[in-house]
């Protein structure tokens, strides 16, 4: 598969700029290419994280489903989610909770219990196995994440933040 870097080919990133402009002649080439930019920095990032987790059997959606049973009961006492709370948490649909549920029990880092109030559902708890692998592999994950940022300094990461932060309020308005 051939994949076209702005950098590896600027005289086709142009072509592409310019088709982008004819398509929408309202469009700011800057726009285009701020989220061509963000874009392909959040998949370096992401493709970078997904690497750190390889050593530990986990991809990015698991790590976060460990990470937010984790959370839970770490800091909110909660030792255990409905898989509803855990779809909410992650983003993602039912469905795709429902099979990671089923993968992360299989190898044994989860359970299921049965809710105590509504015996038709069940909640989902880390075992000693997930914990012993969101402590094992989060410090090295989240060096891999933060390595990524060294670039900036600290005023210039918290301008990136509270930019990143603006925009996330716009496109969440507009969504709403």
């Amino acid at each position: 598969m051939t994949t076209h870097s702005p950098a590896a080919d600027p005289a086709r990133h142009q072509q592409w700029l310019d088709l982008m402009q004819e398509l929408n002649s309202d469009a700011d080439p800057r726009t285009v290419r701020l989220l061509e930019r963000l874009f392909m920095v959040s998949h370096a990032i992401r493709m970078l994280g997904e690497q750190s987790l390889e050593e530990a059997g986990l991809s990015h959606a698991r790590f976060r489903l460990l990470m937010n049973l984790f959370k839970s009961e770490e800091l909110d006492g909660r030792p255990d989610l409905n898989p509803s709370e855990i779809s909410t948490l992650q983003g993602t649909s039912r469905n795709t909770v429902s099979t990671l549920i089923r993968d992360l029990e299989d190898e044994g880092l989860i359970e299921r219990t049965l809710d105590p109030n509504d015996r038709r559902r069940f909640n989902i708890r880390l075992t000693e196995d997930g914990r012993n692998i969101i402590r094992e592999h989060s410090a090295a994950h989240f060096r891999t994440i933060a390595a990524c940022f060294d670039t900036l300094t600290l005023d210039e990461q918290q301008e990136l933040s509270d930019l990143l932060t603006k925009i996330g309020r716009k496109v969440m308005i507009d969504v709403v």
